[in-house]
């Protein structure tokens, strides 16, 4: 059976917990009741050797006339002692308190006598003339005085006891937010800038388990590395033939009478322009990856969004599409902390997306506002939407809706919801409820950054 095991034992601090408070609990309780026991007896020794001196000194003294008259106070309150003296024949010649029975021990020495419900230590002795001392000591007293002792020797180890499972606490907790350091720092680890997890502030006993982790973090890196480098190439030897075939096609169109031919000559065309389309995205995505985000720099939303339109327009145009700003008052000089490339990437993906599969005569607006602070960018289109079975999919790479037009690559959301996290934004779908049509959502996940300065 493991020492991990389900539940809060199954974390380190569980098992310290688990297993160091009861033995704790354990130590102390035993080495309270030692001390205990211990004081006691020491308490019972300094007491008995107390009645023995006192009773040699009187049976050597010899007056006995002279034993002053005790009270119960005195005797059961503050532990006086009781002085009995016995004739030769047993009998009671003199008792310094008649509160205690009397009754002669049997022979010298140190005695445990029950009177009623009431106990005395005693202590007998001979004295000269036959006759014989008695020294009588409350056992209530003696009990009192013990507990007292002992309570204050055990009193250290009982206040101890919670401090120290207190400070086992602490250092559980310490040692556990460590490794819950440790973890947050290998889940934030971006996927396409992986760093080796940090070993100054790492235990001994885990620092080869975070090497290891290390190594497979370089290992997933050089793999990462490997496959935008394999896209690139691969990209990038198939543009060049693309472009051939593309122009070649270009040449033959005016040799061609219409017809069958035509036709088939058109559906050829449809395919290279779509193989063309297909190898920018991989280029774009691939240079997405491959590049680390910069801290500290900005870009204005409403510029980025202006300068998309544009470049789009002549699509629109070509489809017979409004495409439109709109923009809420007071969001010209609203800033996100990306860079321009990764929110015109993020943006030229989804407006054309969006003009792609609106049909002709068909309006886009894109919306720029603030909701709750944040900066908000919406595109909305009147297409088709899309179904809410394939909306979770539709950001997996090479993934197209079934029944969709032709023409897509099935990457443009992939590259904008990369290019979006990369930007701070949040991008999420959900189809219109006044008519047919989608929103794609684009939300900053923090505040805007200081307006900039205008020019």
């Amino acid at each position: 059976m493991g020492t991990f095991g389900a539940g809060r034992m199954g974390s380190i601090r569980g098992v310290l917990m688990g297993w160091l408070l009861p033995t704790f609990l354990v130590v102390a309780l035993v080495s309270a009741g030692l001390s205990y026991r211990m004081v006691t007896h020491m308490a019972g020794d300094l007491l008995d050797d107390q009645m023995v001196q006192l009773g040699d000194a009187v049976a050597q003294q010899g007056d006995f006339a002279m034993l002053s008259e005790q009270t119960a106070e005195r005797v059961h309150g503050h532990g006086i002692c009781v002085i009995q003296v016995f004739n030769a024949d047993g009998q009671l010649a003199v008792a310094s308190w008649a509160g205690v029975v009397a009754q002669p021990m049997p022979q010298a020495g140190l005695h445990d006598l029950e009177d009623g419900a009431q106990r005395w230590r005693v202590y007998a002795v001979a004295a000269p003339g036959g006759r014989t001392v008695q020294v009588l000591q409350s056992g209530s007293f003696r009990d009192s005085l013990a507990f007292g002792r002992a309570g204050a020797a055990v009193l250290p180890v009982l206040v101890l006891l919670p401090l120290s499972m207190l400070v086992l606490w602490g250092v559980a907790r310490a040692i556990s937010r460590t490794l819950r350091e440790i973890g947050h720092q290998a889940a934030r680890q971006e996927v396409h800038n992986i760093a080796a997890l940090p070993l100054d502030r790492v235990p001994a006993e885990i620092r080869p388990l975070v090497g290891s982790f290390n190594h497979l973090l370089a290992r997933l890196s050089d793999s990462f590395a490997a496959q935008r480098r394999f896209v690139q190439d691969a990209a990038h030897e198939l543009r060049t033939p693309i472009a051939a075939v593309g122009l070649q096609l270009e040449n033959l169109r005016g040799d061609l009478a219409d017809g069958a031919a035509a036709q088939r000559f058109r559906q050829l065309e449809s395919g290279v322009a779509r193989a063309k389309r297909l190898v920018d995205q991989l280029l774009s995505m691939s240079r997405q990856e491959s590049i680390a985000p910069e801290p500290g720099g900005s870009v204005q939303v409403q510029l980025q969004l202006r300068e998309s339109i544009h470049a789009l327009i002549a699509l629109a145009d070509q489809r017979r599409i409004d495409l439109g700003l709109v923009a809420a008052p007071g969001t010209s000089t609203l800033t996100l902390p990306c860079t321009a490339a990764d929110l015109r990437s993020a943006l030229d993906n989804l407006i054309e997306n969006a003009l792609r599969y609106t049909p002709e005569g068909g309006v886009v607006d894109v919306r720029l506002l603030l909701a709750q602070g944040r900066t908000v960018v919406e595109v909305v289109d009147t297409g088709p939407g899309i179904a809410e079975e394939w909306r979770a999919r539709v950001f997996e790479r090479f993934f197209r809706v079934p029944g969709s037009a032709p023409g897509g690559s099935g990457l443009g959301l992939a590259i904008a919801q990369a290019a979006a996290q990369r930007c701070g934004m949040a991008l999420t779908l959900r189809n219109r409820d006044d008519r047919s049509g989608l929103i794609a959502r684009l939300e900053a996940t923090g505040p805007p950054c200081p307006a900039m300065p205008q020019a």
